[in-house]
């Protein structure tokens, strides 16, 4: 199978969404919580700790700069240790795109359609997933571009729209909570928020065509991607205040039923459920992707397509089995997700860093560029032609 790249500017969009993915569906209750009015407080700072990985991450890409994180594993902690890790990681990220499927069931079943079974949502976004997995990484990122034009619009109508339900003493007082459970928010947002970017590490800088511009574009999406999460959580706290955001299940949507334009524009709560569906979207495939392509590469299949559709299938089975209820999801997040996530976000890329600068691995940049040598018989063609014409 041909190897696929895409560009900066795509690597960028797909950061900015990924970043947001589920986030955007559990962050604010669930910090809210934890740290009440403070929690837009407590998302600034993880945002800017949020740099810290990105920092790492891309230490980590420069290091093998044409290898994918499964194949970097191998490469700097030998065969039989690179690919044990491999296998460990490949289910991490198989894991996750299964509970990522039982968000989108969820809430679709709990907020849109009742009646109908967790199950027939997963399967239709599922085949989604699968399919764009099968027409592969560029055919995914264009559409990521397009989607992110329309999560764009989505977003600031959204704002606008509500913007005059906000009420500024529902933030207050400030810093009420304590340095405890400042620190948990902290870390219960990173690891919803920037956890998730080690598995960019599967086609960065390897599958981008401009390295440096890439890293940029790392640091872009993450801090753009922050400011949404900060902006939706702040607006949950100041029209519906914490007590109520905490009680919600998914606040941000009860945020956008409570809009109203002078009797005429109501119940435009599908707006947030499109820009949910839109950054899942992103993160599922990022996962689901990176469990396809991982898995081939620890089995040295050169083109790993046939592995979608059975994997795809156990997905679908994993997300109907992953919780069994709601609370089971709120308690993995906030007590089993950041240390057992921590172990491949941080731990890995530390370890792969280290090991990789004891071993002395040279990082070498692979640039496209363009040939100065067709350029310059371009040039004298050129030059030959018009002196005939002379």
């Amino acid at each position: 199978m041909e190897k696929q790249v895409i560009s900066a500017r795509q690597f960028t969009i797909i950061t900015l969404l990924c970043s947001i993915g589920s986030t955007i569906l559990i962050i604010p209750s669930s910090i809210a919580q934890v740290t009440k009015q403070d929690a837009w407080i407590v998302a600034i700072i993880s945002v800017a700790l949020s740099f810290l990985l990105v920092k790492l991450y891309i230490s980590v890409g420069n290091s093998t700069p044409d290898l994918s994180l499964v194949e970097a594993n191998e490469k700097i902690l030998g065969k039989f240790i690179g690919k044990a890790v491999s296998i460990a990681f490949t289910l991490f990220t198989f894991l996750s795109s299964g509970e990522l499927l039982y968000y989108i069931g969820n809430f679709m079943q709990t907020e849109v359609m009742p009646e109908t079974p967790t199950v027939a949502f997963v399967l239709l976004f599922m085949l989604i997933i699968m399919f764009a997995t099968y027409l592969g990484l560029e055919v995914f990122a264009r559409s990521a571009e397009i989607l992110f034009s329309i999560f764009l619009f989505f977003f600031i109508i959204f704002v606008i729209f509500i913007s005059p339900d906000i009420k500024i003493q529902n933030i207050q007082p400030l810093f009420e909570a304590t340095t405890g459970s400042f620190i948990y928010g902290i870390l219960l947002f990173v690891s919803t928020s920037a956890f998730p970017l080690v598995v960019l590490l599967m086609i960065f800088p390897s599958a981008v065509n401009v390295k440096k511009a890439a890293q940029k574009g790392f640091y872009i999406g993450t801090l753009v991607g922050g400011l949404i999460l900060i902006i939706l959580i702040a607006l949950s706290i100041l029209v519906l205040g914490a007590t109520n955001t905490t009680l919600r299940t998914f606040p941000s949507y009860t945020l956008a039923q409570s809009i109203s334009i002078g009797n005429f524009l109501q119940r435009i709560e599908i707006i947030m459920a499109s820009m949910w569906i839109i950054t899942i979207y992103i993160r599922a495939f990022i996962y689901f992707y990176a469990s396809v392509k991982g898995l081939g590469q620890v089995l040295n299949i050169k083109d790993h397509r046939p592995l979608i559709l059975p994997l795809g299938m156990i997905a679908v089975a994993l997300s109907q089995i992953v919780h069994p209820n709601i609370v089971h999801s709120e308690i993995f997040i906030k007590e089993i997700w950041i240390p057992y996530s921590s172990i491949f976000a941080v731990f890995l890329p530390l370890l792969l860093l280290i090991v990789a600068k004891i071993r002395k691995i040279p990082g070498k940049e692979s640039t496209i560029k363009t040939s100065n040598s067709d350029n310059d018989k371009t040039e004298q063609s050129l030059t030959i032609k018009e002196s005939q014409t002379e």
